[in-house]
């Protein structure tokens, strides 16, 4: 109602076993399908479009209802988790082939596949993650076939004629990561696929991992890796990260280095936001300014605040940075054991 062109449900689960968190949609034999087409239904106001955006958490699966599995067998602090045998890993297209499908039964009206932030695809393009010494480890041709795997079955499963994406990182900013020149040859595999959009974005959510915000300045975060990325695809490219002014948006579209803008918390602050940015008087949204608080204290308040927006109570929102992270926190609690429930692994 905004003026949206298209919302993506984010870490939309093919395989309930590998959640990244206990509020996470899932798109199984499960589901209610009923339910799923009155949300796909719900969100399609004025020819907006709804995307799921297909994820597999690998080594980032929440532990309390998970036993978390990626490339590599991993024993880092707090990070552990289990390597993936050759058979599992073969799975992988088919299950998310198997999501794709009902998302368009459903009525979204495309899929994104998530091979970014950390989780199991872009673990696998990692070289800091995977250590495999099979067809899927190694260069970073081999790192990324099972994406191209999975791509090639999303497509065999929706048909041509529905939109699949795929968000990638141009860096994990991490020492021994995915680097820039690796990801530039990303695109240009990508570019022989049938994907219709790439979204650029970056970051991991591992435990210490620099968060893309840190150190990168003011301004788009990854503009200069999309202004390469295009001499690599003519696919279209979208660009995620650090995008808070009109200015900055349309800026990026004029200079060609993406097609497309993605927004999040600055759409958390003004749902009207497209429709903002259109009208001639503009307008960029007044971004709130926290003290320094403990790890993800920023992205418990802004979940808490688009929680507040989906039960149209965003007017008596007024949570601090503390208030927010213990009402994240005591809400993950309660969905750990309804998702147990559910899901047992």
């Amino acid at each position: 109602m905004g003026g949206i062109a298209l919302s993506i449900i984010g870490e939309v689960q093919a395989d309930a076993r590998f959640p990244e968190k206990p509020g996470n949609l899932v798109l199984d034999d499960a589901s209610n399908r009923q339910a799923l087409q009155s949300l796909a239904h719900g969100a399609s106001v004025n020819e907006a479009h709804l995307w799921a955006q297909l994820g597999h958490a690998g080594a980032l699966s929440h532990p309390p209802i998970s036993r978390p599995k990626g490339p590599s067998a991993l024993n880092v602090g707090d990070l552990q988790c289990a390597g993936m045998t050759m058979d599992e890993v073969r799975d992988l297209p088919g299950i998310f082939a198997s999501a794709a499908r009902r998302a368009k039964a459903a009525g979204f009206g495309g899929v994104q596949i998530h091979a970014g932030h950390g989780f199991l695809l872009s673990q696998f393009l990692s070289p800091l993650f995977n250590h495999r010494t099979d067809r899927y480890g190694g260069s970073i041709e081999a790192r990324c076939q099972i994406v191209l795997d999975i791509l090639a079955e999303v497509r065999n499963a929706v048909g041509s004629g529905f939109p699949v994406a795929i968000k990638i990182n141009a860096t994990d900013n991490l020492q021994g990561g995915l680097t820039h020149d690796d990801a530039l040859k990303a695109v240009g595999l990508l570019d022989r696929t049938s994907v219709d959009l790439i979204d650029i974005s970056g970051g991991t959510y591992f435990p210490g991992a620099k968060a893309a915000s840190d150190g990168a300045g003011s301004g788009p975060y990854f503009l200069d890796f999309a202004r390469l990325a295009r001499s690599e695809t003519s696919k279209p490219l979208m660009l995620t990260g650090g995008i808070k002014t009109r200015e900055q948006a349309a800026d990026v579209v004029a200079s060609g280095a993406a097609d497309a803008v993605s927004l999040a918390r600055a759409m958390v602050l003004d749902p009207q936001l497209a429709d903002t940015w259109q009208a001639d008087i503009g307008g960029d949204p007044e971004f709130p300014k926290f003290k320094p608080g403990p790890p993800g204290a920023i992205t418990s308040w802004y979940t808490m605040r688009l929680t507040a927006l989906a039960e149209d109570r965003e007017d008596d929102f007024d949570l601090d940075l503390a208030g927010a992270m213990q009402a994240y926190e005591d809400r993950d609690a309660m969905r750990c054991k309804a998702w147990l429930e559910k899901f047992a692994p």
